[in-house]
C-alpha cells in the first residue's frame, strides 16, 4: 500500500509533464517541438524503409531497413552521415567475419564462441565511434540463422538502403538548425550576470553587508562559468548542425561563425569579473573582518560602474544577435554605456590611488578588480 501511495504521485508527475511537454511542442518553438518534429522524421524514415524492402521487394531480412533508417535520425545531418558510415562499416564487418567463419565450421555455436569475442573488441575501435556495438549486432543476425553468402549480402544491402533513407530524411525534411538554442544560451548566462551585477550594486548602495545573502550571489556566480559552458557547447552544436545541411541559408537566421566564438569569450570575461566582485564582497562582509569597509566615496562610483557593466550585458547579446543580423541601435547604446564605464573607472581610479596607497593589500585587492572591470569594457566593445 505504501508502495502504490508513493507511486500514484510519481505517476500524475509524469503525466503532468509530459502534458507540458505537449502543449509547449504544440504552442511555440523551442526543444520539445524540436524532439518531436525528430520523433515523426524517425518514424517516417522507419516506415518508408519498410515499406520499400519489406512490403515492395519482401527482402529476406527487410526489418534491417528500419532499423537502421531510425536510429540515422541523429540530433545533426552532419552526425546522421558520420554515424551512418561508421554503423555500416562495423555491420559489413560483423557480417562479413561471422559469414566466413561459419562456412567454415559449418557449427553455429562453435562460430559464435569464436566470432563474439572477435567483434566486440573490434566495436572498441576508435574509428568506428559509438557505432563500434553494431559489429556484434551484425554478427549474430547471421549466426542465429540459416548461413549463405546471398543472405549476408542482403543483409548489408538492407542496411544500406536504410542508412540512405534515414540520412535523407533527416536532410530534407526539417533538417536540425540550433541557433535558437545557442542564442538561448548566450542570453541566458548575459542575464544572469546582469543580475547578479545589479544585485551587488543595490547592496552597495544601500551599504549593506549581510555575509549570507554575499554568499549566495558569489554562489550564482561560480554557477556562471557553467552557463557560459553550455553556451560554448551550444555554439559547437548550432555549427555542427549546419555542417552538410542541404537547407541550412534558408533556415539559419544568421550563421554561426566568429560572432558566437567571440560572444564566448566576453561571457568568460564577465563571469571571472562577476564572481571577483562577488568574491571581494564576501570578504568585506565577514564580521571578522579587521580592515574598515570601503566607505562611499568608493562603493558608490563602484555600484555605479557595476550597473553600466549589467546594463552593457544586457545590450550585448542583443546587438549582436538581433533577427536581423547586427542592431546599430543597441551597439550605439553599448558604446556610450562602455564609454560611462571608462569614465567612471577612472574616476573610481584616481579616489583608491588617494585613499588605499597606504595598504598593499587593499591597493592589490582594488588594482585587481579595475584591471578585469576595463577588460571587460575593452570586450564587450571590441567583440
Amino acid at each position: 500500500m505504501q508502495g502504490m501511495s508513493e507511486a500514484v504521485p510519481a505517476v500524475r508527475r509524469l503525466v503532468s509533464a509530459m502534458g507540458k511537454s505537449v502543449r509547449l511542442a504544440w504552442e511555440r518553438p523551442g526543444r520539445e517541438r524540436d524532439l518531436a518534429v525528430q520523433a515523426a522524421k524517425a518514424a517516417l524514415a522507419a516506415c518508408v524503409a519498410w515499406a520499400v524492402a519489406g512490403w515492395w521487394l519482401k527482402m529476406p531480412m527487410a526489418f534491417v531497413a528500419p532499423w537502421v533508417a531510425i536510429v540515422l535520425v541523429e540530433s545533426t545531418v552532419y552526425r546522421s552521415i558520420a554515424h551512418g558510415l561508421q554503423q555500416l562499416a562495423a555491420i559489413a564487418t560483423g557480417t562479413v567475419v561471422a559469414t566466413g567463419v561459419a562456412l567454415m565450421l559449418d557449427s553455429p555455436m562453435a562460430a559464435m564462441g569464436l566470432v563474439l569475442p572477435a567483434v566486440v573488441l573490434l566495436g572498441n575501435w576508435r574509428r568506428l565511434g559509438s557505432q563500434g556495438i553494431y559489429a556484434a549486432t551484425g554478427a549474430l543476425f547471421v549466426l542465429t540463422g540459416p548461413v549463405t553468402l546471398a543472405g549476408s549480402a542482403a543483409r548489408i544491402a538492407e542496411a544500406v538502403f536504410g542508412a540512405l533513407v534515414g540520412i535523407a530524411v533527416n536532410a530534407l525534411i526539417r533538417p536540425p538548425v540550433y541557433l535558437r538554442g545557442t542564442r538561448v544560451a548566450l542570453e541566458g548566462a548575459a542575464r544572469e550576470a546582469q543580475e547578479i551585477l545589479d544585485a551587488v550594486a543595490d547592496r552597495l548602495t544601500a551599504d549593506e553587508w549581510d555575509a549570507r545573502a554575499a554568499a549566495e550571489l558569489h554562489e550564482r556566480a561560480l554557477r556562471l562559468f557553467r552557463l557560459v559552458e553550455q553556451a560554448r557547447s551550444a555554439a559547437g552544436w548550432s555549427r555542427e548542425s549546419l555542417r552538410v545541411n542541404p537547407l541550412h541559408r534558408r533556415r539559419a537566421p544568421s550563421p554561426p561563425g566568429q560572432d558566437y566564438d567571440d560572444a564566448v569569450t566576453v561571457l568568460d570575461y564577465v563571469a571571472v569579473h562577476t564572481t571577483g566582485v562577488t568574491r571581494a564582497v564576501l570578504e568585506a562582509s565577514d564580521g571578522d573582518r579587521p580592515e574598515p569597509r570601503p566607505g562611499p566615496a568608493v562603493t558608490e562610483p563602484y555600484a555605479d560602474f557595476l550597473r553600466d557593466s549589467a546594463r552593457a550585458i544586457r545590450l550585448y547579446p542583443r546587438c549582436r544577435f538581433s533577427p536581423g543580423g547586427h542592431d546599430r541601435d543597441a551597439d550605439h547604446e553599448l558604446r556610450e554605456v562602455v564609454d560611462d564605464m571608462v569614465h567612471t573607472l577612472d574616476a573610481l581610479r584616481g579616489r583608491l590611488h588617494g585613499g588605499v596607497l597606504d595598504d598593499p593589500d587593499a591597493l592589490a585587492t582594488h588594482g585587481t578588480l579595475l584591471t578585469q572591470a576595463r577588460r571587460l569594457a575593452d570586450q564587450l566593445v571590441t567583440r
